[in-house]
């Protein structure tokens, strides 16, 4: 009897199963049936094709495609590296890459190499325009296709929003040869991994600034995907590839009467948290600390944590080394990043600087962003809305008067700067707050984020604000 492989809302079927691949089903009895996940179909093939003849496949709908680029095309060394990597990988795993140095051409060189239909995974909708936008000028002979943002085509190359793509998995799973995840690290959550785990696909390709996140599962990318392949750090690429950049670490102080209110709010915190046996620092810790606050003590004591943060975010010190750092870079373009709305709001208001926050109805964001881009806005403020997603080049200063302590955050925020341009110096300032927790935040951030060989970093360069 001929061995024959179906695919079934996103597994793989067999009535009848070879010693083989045994290992890779399990039986269903509610449909009598073998059945394995999607994402097991190379393992199973490759193993059917290799030990029998009768093999017949009807699980796979990938179609061939003819990829020709519309333009010449001439990788830097970095790209063709990154390539050849994920080539010697047998066409799986993940790409490191610094935001600006060329991740999507990355992906348009395998694809040209990879001639089968591909879906394109990416986080927002500004990045799902882009990349079509790119794909269309790559390759115009090409049948492109969008799923998300209203739109749900049906195209041998496909890009899509991973919302859109989790929703429809099971559609999807057989029709694409390769799969492309940008900004991989969004794959690994509860609702977005299923593309990954249903999918057929064969062949698959991350692309990350930095795979880290904060709940440690960067480590499932090495089954979802398939291991780092290749990886550069925005140092390494600076002043060739990248825009030469240095990095200005500037510490303000609470003036008197911020700082006895920061401590008086934090002992409150501290005091709660003794009693309750919390310990943050974990996530478990903060947790816990999040699941106390529904009682009336542990609720003071979440305020006053929030309050304390404020002031850290928010000190009037940081204002004043935000006014100098903006008055020594006349006529160059600024963003300023805050991990919170109220004080994106309040730079605003008091430097008149247009904002954008989640809250930034699409149109006004489109509209402040092509004024930034033409220089109609020199400065832009903003959370973390445009972390990523976003390509903002002629940007040549940034800004962190707050942030998380996570290293891929301050990587996506360096990388808006980074653009290459003739003549451009890129500056990244951090203004942190002596002696409050932020200043362990920041130190953690660099901690995660300095490569081996310290000698290679910029001299940080530090500087106390009057009170």
């Amino acid at each position: 009897m001929t061995a024959v492989l179906r695919y079934d809302r996103g597994t793989l079927v067999m009535r009848e199963v070879p010693e083989v691949v045994a290992h890779l089903f399990t039986w269903d009895a509610r449909s009598q049936s073998f059945r394995a996940r999607g994402q097991a179909y190379r393992e199973i093939s490759e193993l059917l094709r290799g030990h029998l003849i009768g093999y017949k496949d009807e699980a796979a709908g990938f179609q061939k495609l003819e990829l020709v680029f519309g333009r010449e095309v001439t990788p830097y060394l970095h790209q063709q590296e990154s390539l050849t990597a994920w080539k010697r990988a047998n066409r799986q795993g993940v790409v490191v890459l610094p935001t600006g140095a060329g991740k999507t051409l990355v992906a348009q060189l395998a694809m040209r190499d990879t001639p089968r239909s591909t879906l394109i995974c990416v986080p927002t909708l500004d990045l799902l325009q882009q990349w079509y936008s790119g794909l269309l000028s790559a390759f115009p002979d090409a049948n492109i296709g969008l799923l998300g943002g209203g739109s749900h085509d049906e195209t041998p190359v496909l890009v899509s929003t991973y919302d859109s793509a989790a929703i429809h998995a099971e559609e999807l799973a057989s029709r694409y040869g390769l799969i492309i995840f940008d900004e991989a690290h969004h794959l690994p959550s509860d609702f977005t991994r299923v593309i990954a785990e249903m999918s057929l696909a064969p062949y698959r390709l991350g692309l990350t600034a930095t795979p880290k996140r904060g709940d440690g599962r960067e480590l499932d990318l090495n089954s979802l995907i398939g291991p780092v392949v290749y990886e550069k750090r925005p140092e390494e690429l600076k002043g060739t590839t990248l825009a030469d950049y240095k990095e200005v670490h500037i510490l303000v102080k609470l003036s008197p009467s911020e700082q006895l209110k920061y401590d008086e709010l934090i002992a409150f915190r501290n005091h709660f948290l003794f009693r309750s046996n919390i310990q943050l620092g974990s996530l478990d810790g903060w947790q816990a600390f999040i699941k106390s606050s529904g009682s009336p003590e542990g609720r003071k004591a979440m305020i006053a944590h929030r309050e304390a943060k404020s002031l850290a975010y928010g000190t009037e010190g940081k204002l004043r080394v935000l006014e100098e750092i903006l008055a020594n870079h006349p006529g160059e373009r600024t963003l300023i990043f805050t991990d919170d709305n109220a004080t994106v709001y309040r730079v605003s208001r008091e430097f008149l600087i247009p904002s954008i926050t989640h809250q930034t109805p699409t149109k006004e964001r489109h509209a402040v962003l092509e004024k930034f881009r033409s220089g109609a806005y020199q400065a832009l403020v903003t959370s973390r809305v445009l972390n990523e997603g976003v390509d903002v080049p002629e940007a040549s200063v940034a800004v962190i008067l707050s942030g998380t302590a996570t290293e891929r955050e301050q990587i996506q925020r360096l990388g808006r700067i980074l653009r290459k341009a003739e003549g451009k110096k890129a500056t990244l300032y951090e203004v942190v707050t002596q002696g409050t927790s932020e200043e362990r935040v920041s130190q953690q951030r660099k901690g995660q984020w300095k490569p081996k060989g310290m000698q290679d970093l910029p001299v940080w360069e530090t500087v106390n604000a009057p009170d």
